[in-house]
């Protein structure tokens, strides 16, 4: 019987690849046949193969140049990019504990990085006739908690309406740009955060869990996902076999959303 889902052959750049769901589609990317740079601030203590990472800061314009000069110079192009890169440093407080330094990072963060790759990377997809666009971004667009991630969702909301009138421009040019947006997932980080609200609250783990959760208004799947589930929903819409998939929107939350 035929493989279902190859990658073989294909050029691709995940960001912020070293962590979480990022090195579980790097790794799984590479399973599949893909050669995969990814990129961080900082190189991590255990990496397979370090010729293929690039340590950049990516919320700067020179970061970003610096990458697309190495995805060009060590790949001689991309098929398939992957911003995963996104996060919140807001404190908590609503709107009142903002200032713009704070909405300037999280726009840093969570837009600006993917509009400057695409930028500097799609004229090559698109004399090519042919790639991948994946904007990682998140299901706070559509429900954000106004005590910490108001500035958060309103950069992944940005990013989600250019992911879409680029998906508009470039699709007839053989460019299929697509956005994944996450629930929950249970991360490294993800883990920390309930063993430390667990401690607080004078639970277990389970418990710590259901406290996050309950904030979510609840997940009706019981649980997170798993990075790794993260990564076969993104390698399925990179692959030819999501060739008439574009300019929409894959939300993996458990049901968290609760509208249609």
């Amino acid at each position: 019987m035929a493989e279902f889902l190859s990658l073989e052959g294909k050029r691709a750049l995940v960001t912020s690849g070293t962590k979480g769901a990022g090195a579980a589609t790097v790794a799984l990317f590479r399973e599949l046949g893909a050669q995969v740079m990814t990129v961080a601030r900082h190189q991590p203590d255990r990496l397979q193969d370090d010729a293929l990472f690039v340590a950049a800061d990516l919320t700067t314009d020179a970061g970003c140049q610096q990458l697309a000069q190495q995805v060009n110079a060590r790949f001689g192009g991309v098929d398939i990019i992957v911003h995963m890169l996104g996060g919140s440093s807001s404190p908590a407080g609503g709107f009142a504990a903002l200032d713009d330094q704070q909405w300037q990072q999280e726009l840093a963060l969570n837009l600006m990085p993917a509009v400057r790759l695409d930028r500097l990377l799609l004229p090559g997809m698109i004399a090519r006739g042919a790639g991948v666009v994946i904007h990682v971004s998140s299901i706070q667009r559509l429900m954000p908690l106004p005590e910490a991630t108001t500035a958060y969702a309103a950069a992944k909301a940005a990013l989600s309406a250019y992911s879409k009138s680029l998906s508009k421009e470039v699709s007839p040019k053989g460019v299929r740009v697509l956005r994944v947006s996450p629930g929950w997932i249970e991360t490294e980080a993800a883990v920390r955060l309930a063993e430390r609200l667990a401690e607080e609250a004078g639970t277990d783990y389970a418990g710590g869990k259901k406290i996050i959760m309950d904030s979510l208004g609840g997940i009706p799947l019981g649980r997170p996902a798993k990075p790794e589930e993260v990564a076969n929903l993104i390698a399925f819409l990179a692959s030819d076999r999501a060739g008439a998939i574009t300019g929409t929107e894959y939300l993996i939350d458990g049901g968290t959303v609760p509208t249609v």
